[in-house]
C-alpha cells in the first residue's frame, strides 16, 4: 500500500470494524471522501489530521449518528445495526453527559442501556470509578467536576459495558500528563482483552506511542496509512551529519538538499541513488566527523512532510 492510497487495512481475515468508501458532505462541504479503514480486535488505530479533516464525521457514521451518503460500514463481516452498536463504546468530542445526574447513577444508567443487568451495571460503575481515579465521587453531580474529571466520566461511560469496539474522539483533550498516562494504560489494557479501538487526536506523540496503525486524513481523504515503520519507509531518509568545522561543505553536495542546520550539525535529504558514503567522505575532508547517521522520523515530522507535500 503506497502513501496516498485511500485504504488503511487490518491484517487479512480478521473480524472487527471495516469502513469502505465512506462519503458524506454537509451542503457543499465534502467532509469525508472515499474513506476506507479497518480496525481488528486488539488493534489501536489512530485518526490524525487538522480540524475539518473528516475524523469526527467518520466516527459519527460508525456510531450511526449520521447516515453517510455513500459507503459501507461492517462489523464482523455484516452491516452494522443497532444490536452491534450496543457492543460499541463511544466517547464524543463534545461531551454527552447529563450535568445534573450523579456520576454513579449515570454510569449505571448507561451500562443498563447497553444491556447489563441493574446489579451488574452498578458494580461495573463502581469498578470504573475506582479505576479512573474517581473513588469517593460517585454521589457528586457531573456539573461539579473539573473538565479533566468530566473527561474521565465520559470515558467510563464508553467502557462500563466492556465494549468490543471503542470509538473515541479526542479522548486526551484537556488531560494533564498523569491523566494521559492513566488513559494510555487503560487503552492498552482494552486492546489486550481484544477490543478494537479507533481514536482521534491532535496529540501526535500520544498516537505514535499507542497505535498499531495510523491514518492521516486531509480534506476528507486518506493521505497516508500504515504502521509508523511503513510510513517512514515511504518518505525520503534524512541524514544528520556533524563535522568539527564549518557546515558550508554540505551546500556544495550534488543530489543532496540541506533541510536544516542546528547545534547538532546539518540534516540532509538524499536524492534517489545518492551514496551516503560519498557524503561521509566529503564530511571527513572538512574536519572530524562527530555524528553521522540516518534519523528515524517521528509521527510529527512525517505528518508535516506529508501535509506540506
Amino acid at each position: 500500500m503506497a502513501v496516498g492510497d485511500p485504504v488503511a487495512e487490518a491484517p487479512a481475515g480478521q473480524p472487527g470494524l471495516k469502513v469502505s468508501g465512506l462519503f458524506h458532505r454537509f451542503g457543499e462541504l465534502v467532509a469525508v471522501d472515499g474513506l476506507t479503514v479497518q480496525v481488528g480486535p486488539g488493534e489501536i488505530v489512530g485518526l490524525v489530521g487538522r480540524n475539518g479533516a473528516g475524523k469526527t464525521t467518520a466516527m459519527r457514521a460508525v456510531m450511526g449518528i449520521i447516515r453517510p451518503e455513500r459507503g459501507d460500514i461492517r462489523w464482523s463481516g455484516h452491516p452494522v445495526g443497532p444490536t452491534d452498536r450496543l457492543r460499541f463504546g463511544y466517547m464524543p468530542e463534545e461531551r454527552g453527559l447529563y450535568p445534573q445526574m450523579r456520576i454513579l447513577d449515570q454510569l449505571a444508567y448507561f451500562a443498563q442501556l447497553h444491556g447489563l443487568a441493574p446489579a451488574t451495571a452498578r458494580g461495573e460503575a463502581h469498578r470504573w470509578l475506582l479505576r479512573l481515579g474517581l473513588e469517593g465521587r460517585g454521589l457528586d453531580r457531573v456539573v461539579a467536576l473539573s473538565h479533566g474529571n468530566q473527561q474521565r466520566v465520559q470515558l467510563a461511560v464508553a467502557l462500563v459495558h466492556h465494549p468490543e469496539l471503542l470509538v473515541l474522539d479526542e479522548p486526551f483533550a484537556g488531560l494533564d500528563p498523569t491523566a494521559v498516562d492513566a488513559l494510555s494504560d487503560i487503552l492498552r489494557a482494552e486492546a489486550q482483552r481484544q477490543a478494537a479501538i479507533l481514536f482521534s487526536s491532535h496529540q501526535l506523540e500520544i498516537v505514535e506511542r499507542l497505535c498499531s496503525r495510523v491514518v492521516i486524513l486531509e480534506e476528507g481523504r486518506v493521505l497516508a496509512a500504515g504502521t509508523l515503520e511503513e510510513l517512514r519507509a515511504r518518505r525520503p531518509r534524512q541524514l544528520r551529519v556533524k563535522v568539527g568545522g564549518s557546515a558550508e561543505w554540505a551546500a556544495q553536495l550534488l543530489g543532496v538538499q540541506v533541510v536544516r542546520q542546528d547545534g547538532d550539525g546539518v540534516v540532509l535529504l538524499l536524492g534517489p541513488g545518492t551514496d551516503p558514503q560519498l557524503i561521509l567522505r566529503a564530511a571527513q575532508a572538512c574536519g572530524p566527523v562527530q555524528q553521522f547517521g540516518f534519523e528515524a522520523s517521528g509521527l510529527v515530522d512525517l505528518y508535516r512532510q506529508l501535509v506540506s507535500a
